[in-house]
């Protein structure tokens, strides 16, 4: 059901009805198939708790599919510019209110974790998204939302209120940027051992 998950528009029609006329079953296929999207959206755009937000989202989406029309690819938009404006209004409540975090032995700096555990935190996605969070706003949102989302130029115009060459001029430049940062330096070292770039 999602962007390129290739599921028939005939099921997704018929679940979309479903799940309109309130069936629980319909509900939770389209939890299914969009959350884990959304949850790995939220928590790679800073939201502390992606897992609540992710509820908070789909809450408002079902509270608002009676008014929804349109095929696969559009509804996966529809889902994520809800989950963006709900990651806004948690992002402008945090600065308005500064950060908090609540205790938890797991995220004691003073516990001890085992080699294999702060291995597996800073390997892959970790990387990723730290590269991501050294871009502009504006580029990071574009990024995050094709790669983390799986949104087409389109969807991501739609989500974010921009024009889809906007979108596309936002990519390359953060393209640009990333592989600025992880280029690696050339030296060259000189017939006397002297080092030149």
């Amino acid at each position: 059901m999602g962007a390129r998950s290739g599921v028939s528009g005939e099921t997704f029609t018929s679940v979309l009805l479903a799940a309109q006329a309130g069936a629980s079953w319909a509900c939770t296929h389209i939890w299914v198939e969009h959350a884990p999207a959304v949850a790995a959206f939220l928590a790679a755009r800073g939201s502390r708790e992606p897992e609540d937000l992710t509820s908070e989202v789909f809450l408002a989406v079902f509270e608002r599919i009676r008014d929804f029309s349109g095929d696969a690819v559009a509804f996966r938009s529809f889902v994520f510019s809800v989950a963006y404006r709900r990651l806004v209004d948690e992002l402008r409540m945090r600065s308005r209110r500064g950060e908090t975090a609540e205790w938890t032995p797991e995220t004691d700096p003073r516990r001890a974790s085992s080699a294999e555990d702060e291995a597996t935190a800073r390997i892959g996605d970790e990387r990723a998204l730290a590269l991501l969070d050294q871009l502009p706003p504006d580029q990071r949102d574009v990024m995050v939302l094709r790669i983390v989302a799986d949104l087409t130029v389109e969807q991501v115009a739609e989500v974010l209120h921009k024009r889809p060459g906007a979108v596309k001029a936002l990519q390359r430049r953060a393209l640009e940027n990333l592989r600025k940062k992880v280029a690696p330096t050339r030296t060259h070292i000189g017939p006397a051992g002297d080092s030149s770039e």
